[in-house]
């Protein structure tokens, strides 16, 4: 129980890595709240021991409004927060020459305002407490690229640069600032990569498989935890040694 009554937010955490990641920090002792812009009808938690644990909201990463309010009433429940996993990402992958503007937009607008939008939502409270984790995830194409995922790429390695950016402003009031960048990870979004983006990734690991989300989730869980406290601003490759 190394995250033992903490108050954790996993955004896009009702499905794929969210998810993986709500159960992880749930069975650690934590009581989350997995924020999304759908919530699944039924149970979504299918453990029955972290049910009570985990609770769903409604929220559009997108929206400063949405954001806030969904924070606002973490806040108003729970009195604290400690960790925020900054999850929630979308793809429209296309090469750029066939990009449609919108594609680019909402890319940009989910995966890296969303990160902005929620960071800045709970920095007012961390700061106030002097402690706090925010954990980004971002993706090993923030670092090397990739052909027709021109959006995508870009907004997570703006995703980057704003984890480095914030550890330097927030390390002061002992609030620590770390991203994850997965490789091929097998979720749903993944699933409608292109068969060619596909098999370019499954050629370039060295360990030859694609991830579980359950092996982000197991990195998430040393961030989120007393094991990396003099750790911040860092950017960690859960990947099978795709970036090498």
């Amino acid at each position: 129980m190394r995250l033992k009554d903490k108050i954790a937010i996993v955004t896009g955490g009702c499905r794929g890595i969210g998810l993986a990641i709500v159960e992880k920090i749930a069975k650690e002792g934590a009581y989350v709240y997995a924020l999304d812009y759908v919530i699944p009808e039924g149970d979504f938690i299918k453990d029955g021991s972290i049910k009570d644990r985990v609770k769903a909201l409604q929220v559009d990463v997108t929206d400063y409004d949405s954001v806030t309010q969904a924070i606002e009433q973490v806040i108003t429940k729970s009195g604290r927060i400690d960790i925020l996993i900054n999850n929630a990402g979308i793809t429209r992958d296309n090469l750029v020459l066939r990009m449609k503007e919108e594609d680019w937009d909402s890319v940009i607008a989910t995966n890296l305002k969303g990160t902005y939008l929620s960071s800045k939502a709970v920095c007012r409270q961390m700061m106030s407490q002097r402690q706090g984790r925010i954990i980004n995830i971002g993706s090993v194409v923030g670092t090397i690229g990739n052909a027709g995922q021109a959006n995508y790429s870009a907004s997570k390695a703006g995703v980057i640069g704003l984890t480095k950016s914030l550890a330097k402003e927030f390390g002061s009031r002992n609030i620590l600032v770390n991203c994850i960048a997965p490789g091929f990870v097998e979720t749903e979004m993944t699933k409608k990569l292109s068969e060619a983006n596909i098999k370019q990734y499954l050629e370039n690991i060295p360990l030859n498989r694609p991830a579980k989300p359950a092996d982000v989730a197991d990195v998430v869980m040393f961030f989120a935890s007393d094991e990396s406290s003099y750790v911040t601003g860092q950017v960690i490759h859960v990947d099978g040694g795709l970036a090498i």
